[in-house]
């Protein structure tokens, strides 16, 4: 799972404002703690989605401090978010992706659409074309 911190502060409108610190571009709100937090999910997976569409760089989550909540995101969010790290780092562009892979790059795009039900073994199989392995293992609940 992939959990990124957030702030929530009492607003002057009795709302409570939530930011970010990985994401400086990100602020919403919520009427209380539970709609704050789902807010704060839909926000972030923007956010994400537009660093994606412009080529940065996403930050790895930072540390919850003392105060702050955490967002969480599917495994299959975090997935596909690694397999854009991966071509990042790789310098891959997503027309080499999908040559590589042997499809339409439309099919990348959805491979990297947060909102998209891919399917784990296409990003698997993405992951490979890299030169990875995608592992997936079980941990201690936070």
């Amino acid at each position: 799972m992939l959990r990124y911190p957030v702030i929530l502060k009492k607003d002057s409108n009795d709302t409570l404002l939530v930011t970010a610190p990985d994401f400086p571009e990100l602020v919403t709100f919520g009427e209380n703690k539970a709609e704050a937090l789902a807010r704060a999910v839909d926000a972030l997976a923007t956010v994400i989605q537009g660093r994606i569409s412009d080529r940065e760089k996403i930050p790895k989550p930072s540390k919850a401090k003392r105060g702050q909540f955490y967002v969480n995101f599917s495994t299959l969010i975090a997935a596909k978010l690694a397999l854009y790290d991966l071509m990042i780092k790789t310098e891959t562009r997503k027309a080499d992706l999908a040559r590589k892979l042997g499809v339409h790059a439309p099919q990348i795009d959805r491979l990297l659409d947060l909102d998209h039900d891919s399917r784990l073994d296409q990003i698997d199989s993405a992951v490979r074309a890299l030169g990875k392995e995608l592992e997936i293992r079980i941990v201690e609940a936070a």
